[in-house]
């Protein structure tokens, strides 16, 4: 029986083993993709390949800029639970793929599991059997972010839980300070958008159509004239802005600076003498909307129990 890339590429999704070794289980088994799975337990992948069905939504957000290069990136990589998530082994696995983003810029993750796995002569993807089985769970490598111009910070919080990566466009400035204070503000605030200028015009006709409506159902406001409504909506629609604009929000650290984010880094890079604009940023919220399995241990421990009867 013949078979494709195709069928390669379901038997690793549904071993989590590496795509030779699947190519290889394949081509020993004339392509029956039951027989396949039973070639890879016996060759000793039955570990990787048991824990691949089960829902990794733990895990880390990591963010790191090269030194030499500037470039910077930032991966969610995820396992089952958050004791693994803090061990050694597995946050060295993250940097390796933060490590691997950075070296090869992959147009998506499909593409980074073909990279060269760092230190090794093995792909990302052949690695990955060998990592579930050494650091016990499994693991999936979501998504990731990299920036090749101008300058990345790079700011983690709370061990992983939440990354921030962002992008500026600095000169003559060391501005890592103002990156970092800058990502602290998303990380803790999670604006909707980065500037006014990016809210959308179905968005701003929704939060309009809210605010008359809110003023229609209060019988002081309702009576007033079309041309004060409109007014109020506008200020509305400003307070809109702070509440949801990274650049149009007050400033956090109050304690360094009283004012509006974008006024904050342009402030900054005056005292500093230079120039830092914002340009863009990713944060990653690690296991955001990964549907978490709510394991009911007694009645696994039972099941396992009854299994070695």
């Amino acid at each position: 029986m013949a078979f494709t890339a195709a069928d390669v590429k379901k038997l690793r999704e549904m071993t989590n083993v590496g795509m030779m070794d699947c190519k290889k289980a394949l081509s020993e088994t004339d392509g029956d993709m039951d027989k396949a799975v039973e070639w890879l337990r016996e060759k000793g992948l039955a570990k990787a390949a048991k824990k691949a069905g089960r829902i990794a939504a733990e895990g880390m957000a990591y963010a790191t800029v090269c030194e030499k290069c500037g470039v910077g990136a930032m991966v969610e990589v995820n396992c089952e639970t958050d004791f693994c998530a803090k061990s050694d082994l597995f946050v060295a696995f993250v940097k390796d793929i933060a490590k691997a983003v950075l070296d090869n810029d992959p147009a998506d993750v499909d593409a980074l599991m073909n990279c060269k796995y760092p230190g090794t002569e093995l792909t990302v993807s052949e690695t990955m059997p060998e990592k579930v089985m050494s650091i016990g769970e499994n693991l999936q490598i979501r998504r990731f972010v990299r920036f090749a111009e101008n300058t990345s910070v790079g700011y983690v919080h709370a061990g992983g839980k939440i990354g921030v990566l962002v992008n500026l466009a600095v000169e003559g400035v060391d501005a890592s300070e103002i990156g970092k204070n800058v990502a602290m503000q998303i990380a803790a605030l999670n604006p909707r958008f980065w500037d006014k200028s990016q809210v959308t015009e179905d968005v701003l006709a929704e939060e309009k159509k809210i605010a008359l409506a809110l003023m229609d159902s209060d019988p002081k406001m309702a009576s007033k004239p079309a041309q004060v409504k409109e007014k109020i909506v506008m200020g509305k629609m400003n307070k809109f802005y702070e509440e949801n604009c990274l650049l149009q929000m007050e400033f956090v650290r109050s304690d360094l600076f009283q004012g509006t984010v974008e006024h904050y880094i342009a402030d900054a890079a005056k005292k500093l003498g230079g120039s830092v604009k914002f340009v863009n940023a990713v944060r990653f919220q690690t296991g955001e909307g990964i549907e978490k399995k709510q394991e009911d241990f007694a009645a696994e421990v039972a099941a396992q129990m009854n299994m070695g009867k």
